[in-house]
């Protein structure tokens, strides 16, 4: 079964720098973009200015794959680190999928598990405690490389610090 990602295979790439947007909230949904290096966050901010980030698309990930139906995107997207992404213009991965019912197939099975991780990190989130999070952070994924932890912090939604001193408490 051909996957969805083949529809970028002759994609033309386009790097973006570290604290770049690809695209900014109510922009117009002209193209879809696949991660290949690096990671895009897809942002808003809060009243107060500060970001509240909606999901991270990291390699071999769509960005905003759910405003591919939308006028305008419903967020910002903002390079992480330096990425590159493929990029093909909305209309023409729309009849890609159309002209193949297995990738768009394989791009709902892909949207579907997405769907199934943010609603395990939705109920991470719930948890008061950093200990509670972690704990069913870990039950879910194990333990993370070395040199991730920070991810793992970004992931359920506590500081760096905090869950360093959550770490440290259960090594003494």
């Amino acid at each position: 079964m051909s996957h969805w990602i083949q529809i970028f295979d002759d994609a033309p790439l386009r790097e973006i720098a570290k604290g770049t947007l690809l695209f900014r909230r109510e922009d117009p949904v002209k193209s879809m973009y696949l991660v290949q290096s690096g990671s895009i966050a897809l942002e808003r901010s809060l009243a107060d200015g500060a970001p509240l980030t909606l999901h991270i698309a990291t390699t071999g990930a769509a960005v905003a794959e759910a405003s591919l139906f939308a006028k305008t995107y419903h967020c910002d997207a903002v390079a992480r680190s330096v990425t590159t992404v493929a990029v093909l213009p909305r209309s023409k991965f729309l009849f890609a999928l159309g002209d193949r019912p297995d990738a768009a197939l394989s791009l709902i099975e892909t949207h579907a598990k997405e769907v199934q991780a943010q609603r395990m990190r939705t109920e991470i989130l719930r948890l008061r405690r950093v200990a509670d999070r972690l704990d069913a952070w870990i039950d879910l994924y194990g333990e993370p490389l070395k040199g991730k932890w920070i991810t793992v912090a970004d992931q359920i939604g506590v500081s760096p610090p905090a869950l360093y001193r959550e770490l440290a408490r259960r090594r003494a």
